[in-house]
């Protein structure tokens, strides 16, 4: 959710940054600070509660109170990604992208050494892991409150201001379509994970499946990648007012993501389940991965092409929209599909992911009929009335940034 709701600064800093109102992306960014904070406290009882809400929807209850321990760790991790997600969109809008790079390959050593020291030397198992992530999860938010603060964005970082707490339910319903449209994609991956607990033989369906999303997820962050690059050169282009440039970027960034999904895609399938063993000894769960890893290859393609469009909308503003496609590929016709063929037709975990790569798929070709219909000139005409209706004088100079909106 609040990398979703996070996504509404990449369309407001991105689109600020290409009008050159550079002095809004540092309002915006304290914006997004008071509505995702706020977000989260509303979140706490989810986190709180975890173990119980699972048995009561029928969970098994051994994997239920490990859950329930987890998500009392991801607390800290909850409050680090309200101003993570937040500092990386403010920062990438504004391509300065080295210092989340450099924070995040400081962040990913100290969470190697110090699962290394707390797991194996001082053999605190799970607790080590968590204490680890939770520090690991800290770590960029210090650094790069120390970039901003310490003049690292000198145009759009003034200092606090309290017009930042004037004009929030605006960013408030952008930042919640954002939410939404994000939570629908998360949440369908994590109902695959639900529907495989109530099997027949779960541990080792729940232990393969894990496996494969576990590298879809590491395939996936190459999209995702692509993602936020995308989201900040539309939105920038837009805010500068070029449709063309802003359909050149679409054009390269899909096909070079869809590239590279299909390099992947034939690996996958060539390998099977022979990758799973990085994760496994056991037979019978590498025997369960080498089943599933043709629907693995399809899951890479797809999500090679599905997040770099979303990322258009994100650049665009379109959240909203997307967040009703989602809806209907995903729930109406995605779940559905994939319990009944599970669940009524008997082909258990297979079933279900078939049924959550065909509400991928028609999304996915939803969201491509959608970019290319789009008229771009009159998007840039969008852009242009959101930047001017939310537009704030800067205090510091009294009169509108050199190419802003007047």
């Amino acid at each position: 959710m609040q990398l979703g709701m996070a996504s509404a600064l990449e369309t407001l800093c991105g689109q600020s940054y290409g009008a050159k109102q550079y002095h809004m992306m540092g309002i915006s960014l304290q914006r997004s600070w008071i509505i995702l904070t706020g977000c989260a406290v509303l979140m706490l009882p989810i986190f709180v509660f975890t173990e119980p809400l699972l048995v009561f929807i029928g969970q098994d209850p051994a994997i239920s109170a490990v859950a329930g321990t987890i998500s009392l760790w991801y607390i800290p991790v909850m409050f680090a990604c309200v101003f993570s997600f937040t500092l990386q969109m403010y920062l990438q809008a504004q391509s300065k992208n080295m210092i989340i790079t450099y924070l995040a390959f400081v962040s990913l050593g100290v969470h190697l050494f110090l699962s290394w020291l707390l797991t194996v030397r001082l053999d605190l198992g799970l607790d080590g892991i968590l204490t680890s992530m939770v520090i690991a999860m800290w770590i960029p938010v210090f650094g790069q409150l120390i970039f901003v603060f310490g003049g690292g964005c000198p145009l759009t970082w003034t200092g606090f201001s309290c017009v930042a707490l004037t004009d929030l339910v605006p960013v408030l319903k952008l930042s919640l379509s954002s939410g939404v449209m994000l939570c629908l994609e998360l949440w369908y991956n994590t109902i695959l994970v639900l529907l495989t607990g109530y099997m027949r033989n779960a541990e080792v369906a729940l232990d393969a499946l894990s496996i494969c999303l576990n590298i879809n997820g590491w395939e996936m962050m190459i999209s995702i990648g692509f993602l936020s690059a995308i989201g900040v050169r539309v939105a920038n282009e837009l805010g500068a007012g070029s449709a063309r440039r802003a359909k050149f970027a679409i054009i390269n960034v899909v096909a070079t993501s869809f590239s590279i999904g299909l390099v992947f895609f034939i690996f996958f399938l060539f390998f099977r389940g022979k990758l799973s063993y990085i994760f496994t000894t056991s037979e019978e769960v590498a025997a369960a991965v080498a089943s599933l890893s043709p629907l693995l290859a399809f899951s890479i393609l797809l999500n090679s092409v599905q997040p770099v469009l979303s990322g258009v909308a994100i650049g665009a503003g379109w959240q909203s929209i997307v967040a009703y496609v989602n809806i209907t590929t995903y729930y109406l016709i995605g779940i559905p599909v994939g319990a009944i063929l599970g669940y009524v037709f008997g082909y258990h975990v297979k079933g279900v992911w078939v049924g959550m790569l065909l509400g991928t798929l028609i999304q996915t070709i939803v969201l491509v009929f959608i970019t290319i219909r789009t008229d771009w000139d009159k998007q840039v005409e969008v852009t242009q009335e959101r930047l001017k209706r939310w537009y704030i004088t800067d205090g510091n100079k009294g009169k509108p940034d050199s190419g802003g909106s007047p």
